[in-house]
């Protein structure tokens, strides 16, 4: 299954057991609303890929991993109702992620903002290399990380994620990623990081389907609500980006 224009693509590739799905946009990996929905249905189809027992989620390039929610599309948007439906593609994807049978590996090779910090947090293992960094930048273009805040408090507790969101324009490194839980591996180059990936990987093909199945469930439980509760944080950024305060934030954003 492949999707693309110019505005960026969604793929999957499968291969005896292991489906990849790579992402790309030419601003940064930037997500919008299009790639979002395409990345959730690719999400869906290997869940439900009685073919595939792991999955790869990884970006394309050599720079950000993933730079969040597209701005071009943030200051496209008009009303609330169309400000929740784009949140809402960050809900559903994580949801997606969520509810999947199988086992994420997210291949995280760059700087993860907003959003793709959200991505690396609802990934079951994410494995990056140095250089890594994280920053979720909400708060300081006036919205705020309300639908992605679930799953990164999950992953790097309370303490972790109120740092990241109060702070908004600082930089935390990929090693203080790794010891909040944000990040399962730390390597120190692409080569690293796919050889990690390969052995894990490898080493999950030979393991028992129902086996991780079962265990992706205890992981998640308590998460059941998030199908109400991601659409609620979803509508509330929906109100927050046509705000006269965030359009002007985006603005001055967009120009440096």
């Amino acid at each position: 299954m492949s999707t693309s224009n110019n505005q960026g693509y969604v793929k999957s590739e499968h291969h005896q057991g292991l489906t990849i799905i790579e992402f790309f946009h030419p601003q940064s990996n930037s997500l919008p609303g299009r790639l979002l929905s395409d990345l959730t249905h690719a999400i869906h189809g290997a869940g439900n890929d009685k073919d595939t027992k792991v999955i790869i989620l990884r970006s394309a390039g050599e720079k950000a991993f993933c730079a969040g929610a597209s701005f071009d599309e943030l200051m496209a948007i008009d009303d609330a109702e169309q400000g929740f439906q784009f949140f809402s593609g960050f809900a559903h994807l994580i949801n997606a992620m969520r509810k999947c049978p199988k086992f994420i590996i997210a291949r995280i090779h760059g700087k993860c903002v907003g959003g793709g910090v959200g991505i690396a947090a609802a990934a079951d293992y994410a494995i990056a290399v140095e250089g890594a960094d994280v920053k979720l930048s909400e708060l300081a273009v006036g919205i705020g990380p309300f639908v992605v805040g679930p799953a990164v408090e999950r992953k790097m507790g309370l303490a972790g994620f109120s740092s990241l969101s109060i702070d908004a324009t600082m930089w935390r490194n990929a090693e203080w990623a790794r010891r909040k839980g944000l990040y399962a591996e730390l390597h120190t180059g692409p080569a690293e990081l796919d050889e990690a990936i390969h052995r894990l990987s490898t080493q999950l093909l030979h393991s028992n389907p129902e086996a991780m199945a079962m265990m992706k469930d205890m992981f998640w439980k308590g998460t059941e609500h998030w199908d109400q509760l991601l659409p609620e944080r979803a509508a509330v950024s929906g109100r927050l980006v046509i705000s006269p305060f965030t359009r002007h934030a985006i603005q001055q954003f967009k120009k440096k």
